[in-house]
């Protein structure tokens, strides 16, 4: 049975000033950084269709986003729009026409997976997405071809506002806790995680602001 979710509510409306007050307290440093940056204004996006979400995923993988959005418009006009994109109908569509509109032979495969383990409930309906907690949703869309643990978090972050997630592996949240933290170096990936359990639990919040810190300017 997947676990249940937190019981903390999503972000960004359960970031109070009395939450920032008692980050700053536990880590100084970060609280100069929210000072620096201003208020919390992460935006999510709706989440309508867990299968649709990371299909888009998959062809957003190593493209510029205006050329992902075009493949991924050609994509959902050969399969259907909206409601219309499910795994049933991108398993009954030619693979010809999915490379036609501009799938590699990687994303293919990897979409045609997605949609093979969304009908077996690898990939759960959103009705259970939503109870599950984070670390059983890494673990099952992780089972995925193509679909790493980065790939989710941001899923967890963005789709469903999940309140603690620190994705170590994120060049942009290594990037900016050397800068607002003064390293001559980015942080590894173990180091940075130890390092957030002061965080806890609000690690996504301090993604945000993180990922805010490398647009600053810094003095050298």
């Amino acid at each position: 049975m997947p676990r249940s979710a937190p019981t903390a509510p999503r972000l960004p409306e359960a970031f109070t000033p009395t939450v920032r007050r008692s980050l700053a307290r536990a880590d100084p440093t970060l609280g100069a950084l929210m000072k620096r940056v201003g208020p919390f204004r992460m935006e999510l996006s709706p989440l309508h269709s867990p299968f649709a979400a990371l299909a888009r995923s998959i062809v957003f993988q190593q493209l510029h986003g205006r050329a992902a959005t075009t493949i991924f418009e050609r994509v959902s006009a050969c399969v259907g729009a909206g409601r219309k994109f499910t795994p049933q109908a991108l398993l009954a569509t030619a693979e010809s026409a999915l490379r036609e509109a501009g799938l590699s032979a990687n994303k293919l495969a990897a979409m045609q997976d997605l949609a093979r383990k969304s009908l077996d409930g690898t990939v759960p309906p959103l009705s259970k997405v939503r109870r599950m907690d984070d670390a059983a949703l890494i673990e099952h869309l992780t089972q995925v071809r193509g679909i790493g643990q980065w790939t989710v978090e941001m899923l967890l972050i963005f789709r469903l506002g999940r309140p603690d997630v620190l994705p170590v592996d994120d060049y942009g949240v290594r990037k900016g806790f050397m800068l607002a933290y003064g390293q001559p170096e980015m942080p590894r990936p173990k180091a940075l995680l130890e390092y957030g359990e002061r965080w806890r639990p609000w690690r996504t919040v301090v993604s945000w602001y993180l990922w805010r810190a490398t647009e600053l300017s810094w003095d050298t």
